[in-house]
């Protein structure tokens, strides 16, 4: 596939290839977060997670998992939630702190027409059928599956656009194509959906990498933990109660993850620890509805790459950009973020509302502008901590939003001495803002972050890590201004130990299967 441009026309024999990329030199909680992005549920990028893998055996690979389509229902049949054929999915790693990705992983759909004998008299009929599958599921490719869908991957060292793609190829066998399992149905369809999943994890052969990677693309379970509703109810909470006092409103919900583990060696370079990720979608730039439109052919498709949806560290278009400038925001690179939107985060309006909301809006509770700590937790990395060499904290070159993680700092898994879904806070270095683990509370994180918990003042005398002494020591515990919802009460099954590291999504059917199912970490 070309990577400038992306032309489609009528009669010229349709591309039916969706891509997934990553570029290599080497984002985070977004639900519906630009007015434009929902009206493209399929290119939604929710959340993204890069963190030093805390499975046995596998401490020295990096973990990188981009969620998409948000809100998944498990019994939202009959068409699921396939991703688009007409998208091109990233994840985008820069590793020398010049806010530029160096690598690229693609994929296509293919249709399967299943027909099934009507009940006729005379002659048979064979129908097509209008539903995804006709019998019980057990192996990739089913050829009870009418819809399969398959992808390939590269590695593109360099510009994503234009540098050096290469195929990443399936270890077992040779091959450039992968198979992304069909989403859980139900348990007649596919009686046991964990080890059909587990069919669709592949070894992989990346080129420059001396060591084989892994590869999932597919349905899990929604990790990410909130209460949403009464967050966006102009925080119709009580953000100092207690921190698992609330629901996590979407426990019942699946979600798309395109998952990969890399080689840490693979990923580093000239000697720095530091790599920083991001995820982007785009679209080809033209779109043209088909008066009789096929199944696999609704819409003509023409011109160039177009980036519509972008994602770093959790939250940042949802509740530091300003509304203007969301769709902007999606559509922009990180090495023009300096330019663009610094004063977003130098001088935030979430904590002015927090105040307003909870303080008296006396300004007592608000951190003094402009609000450097903010610039190190989002957009140079934290210095000591995240901040690569080549950025410089005064002139901000090489700045840029995206989700940094320190790679010289060992993992810390949640049944790991040390651990705290509070991260930082809870003086937990392995976890947010070093990188991001599914089983990180990045709510609580940052709405403490926001109100001055890691600034010299403190003026709200919140939690956080005195990393001066040694060992670090937590200040405040327990002073947490919180969603109500921690890792405690998320609810079970969300998060397993292994690879994927998303827990097994929950069944169409039966209702009483659609449960937390009590998968252990």
């Amino acid at each position: 596939m070309q990577q400038a441009d992306h032309a489609r026309v009528a009669g010229s024999g349709r591309n039916h290839d969706a891509c997934v990329s990553v570029p290599f030199s080497a984002q985070a909680s977004s639900y519906r977060e630009t007015p434009f992005i929902t009206e493209l549920p399929k290119v939604d990028n929710t959340d993204l997670y890069v963190f030093r893998s805390y499975e046995g055996g596998r401490e020295d690979f990096v973990a990188l998992i981009s969620n998409w389509q948000p809100f998944q229902d498990s019994y939202d049949g009959p068409n699921y939630f396939a991703l688009d054929e007409n998208a091109l999915y990233e994840i985008q790693i820069d590793n020398n702190g010049n806010s530029v990705e160096g690598i690229t992983f693609q994929f296509d759909n293919t249709f399967r027409n299943l027909a099934v004998p009507s009940n006729t008299q005379g002659e048979p009929v064979n129908n097509a059928v209008p539903i995804i599958n006709i019998g019980t599921i057990e192996t990739p490719a089913d050829t009870q599956l009418n819809w399969v869908e398959r992808y390939t991957v590269n590695v593109v060292r360099g510009d994503r656009r234009s540098g050096n793609s290469q195929s990443v190829n399936n270890a077992a066998s040779s091959g450039a194509r992968f198979i992304k399992p069909v989403d859980n149905i139900g348990q007649k369809s596919i009686p046991d959906y964990e080890g059909y999943a587990n069919q669709h994890i592949y070894n992989i052969n990346i080129p420059g990498c001396s060591e084989q990677g892994r590869v999932f693309v597919g349905q899990r379970r929604e990790a990410f933990y909130l209460n949403l509703g009464e967050i966006f109810d102009l925080i119709n909470l009580d953000p100092l109660g207690a921190r698992d006092g609330e629901q996590n409103i979407i426990d019942d919900k699946n979600i798309t993850s395109i998952a990969l583990e890399v080689p840490t060696s693979c990923l580093v370079a000239d000697n720095e620890p530091v790599i920083g990720g991001w995820a982007t979608v785009s679209l080809p730039q033209a779109h043209v509805l088909d008066p009789t439109p096929s199944v696999d052919d609704p819409t003509v498709e023409g011109g160039a790459w177009t980036q519509v949806s972008r994602l770093g560290s959790p939250l940042v278009n949802e509740v530091v950009i300003g509304l203007p400038d969301k769709n902007l925001f999606n559509a922009s690179q990180p090495a023009n973020d300096v330019s663009d939107f610094a004063t977003y985060v130098t001088n935030p309006t979430l904590p002015v509302l927090v105040d307003i909301l909870f303080f008296g809006g006396q300004g007592d509770a608000v951190p003094a502008a402009p609000r450097l700590d903010l610039v190190q937790a989002f957009v140079t990395g934290v210095d000591g901590l995240t901040k690569p060499t080549n950025v410089d904290l005064e002139t901000l070159e090489g700045a840029g939003e995206m989700l940094r993680l320190n790679t010289a700092l060992p993992p810390v898994g949640p049944n790991d001495a040390g651990f705290s879904d509070l991260g930082f806070l809870g003086c937990d270095l392995g976890g947010f803002p070093n990188g991001r683990r599914p089983v990180d509370d990045v709510i609580d994180i940052e709405l403490s972050v926001a109100m001055g918990a890691i600034t010299a003042q403190n003026p709200n005398n919140l939690q956080t890590c005195d990393i001066t002494t040694n060992p670090p020591q937590v200040v405040n515990a327990g002073a947490v201004v919180t969603n109500g919802v921690a890792l405690t009460n998320a609810g079970d099954g969300l998060f397993i130990g292994s690879f994927p590291h998303l827990g097994t999504l929950l069944p169409g059917s039966p209702a009483e299967a659609s449960e937390p199912n009590g998968v252990a970490l």
